[in-house]
Parts: C-alpha cells; structure tokens; sequence
C-alpha cells in the first residue's frame, strides 16, 4: 500500500511517500501554504496523482508527550484532509523529526540558510519511516 506521509506546519509543509511495499520512504516536496485549506488542496493532488492508499501525519507532541495548540491544529488538518480524500489518516509522533533533519542535513554538508528548502520534506520522510519500522514492529 502507498503511505504518504505529511509533517503539517502553518507555512510550510513536507511531503514524503512510501513504496507500494512499505519499506522505504523517500521526500517528496516541501511546500509554502497559506492556509490549511492550500495545505489540503496539494495533499489531495498529490493522493490522486500518485495513487495514495493511507495518510500519515506527525503529530508534535510537547516533549512530555501531551498535546498541545500544535496538535489540535495538526488533527483538524487530518479530519478536513481524511473527508476530502476519504482516506485514513493515522497520527504518529514527531516530537524531535525536526532537529533530526536539520542534523542530517548539516552532516551532508547543507548550510543553514539553506536547509529550510529540505527540512519538512526530510522531517516527513523521517515520520513515515518511523511509522513503517513502528508499524512491522507491531506485525512481527
């Protein structure tokens, strides 16, 4: 089945999907919104165009994993994007994807400046991947 995986933000969004087999997950894009109804209509193409089966949203937890303004933002974007898409969307905790990309980024050599061009499609590659180990954990 292929996952996409979203890390939702209120100005910039990640994209990453998986394959059809669940194993790897790769970036897609990083994209500029202005509201959450710009967040939903880019979502909904890229389910229609690439034949998504499922969503993944990072929910960002606060770091004593309640939720927060944040989150509750997050599930609204969920509940409007599984509506327009009639897909599942499923939440997985993304406290930290954030400052993990930017350091993977800063290993590969990306200058700071740069980095905002990479990090929330990085961040959502590191949500659905977490999500796919979490999830053939649980099966085996």
């Amino acid at each position: 089945m292929k996952l996409l995986g979203i890390d939702y933000g209120d100005r910039y969004v990640g994209f990453a999907e998986s394959d059809t087999e669940e194993i790897l997950a790769y970036p897609l894009s990083s994209v500029k919104v202005k509201s959450m109804r710009d967040a939903v209509s880019v979502a909904e193409k890229i389910v229609a165009d690439d034949g998504v089966e499922k969503i993944i949203i990072g929910l960002p937890l606060m770091p004593d994993g309640t939720e927060g303004e944040r989150a509750s933002k997050t599930r609204a974007f969920g509940r409007v994007l599984g509506r327009v898409t009639g897909l599942t969307v499923e939440y997985y905790d993304e406290r930290w994807t954030t400052l993990e990309a930017e350091e993977y980024l800063a290993e590969g050599g990306v200058k700071k400046r740069d980095m905002k061009k990479y990090t929330d499609k990085l961040s959502a590659q590191i949500i659905l991947s977490d999500y796919m180990s979490a999830a053939k954990t649980r099966k085996e």
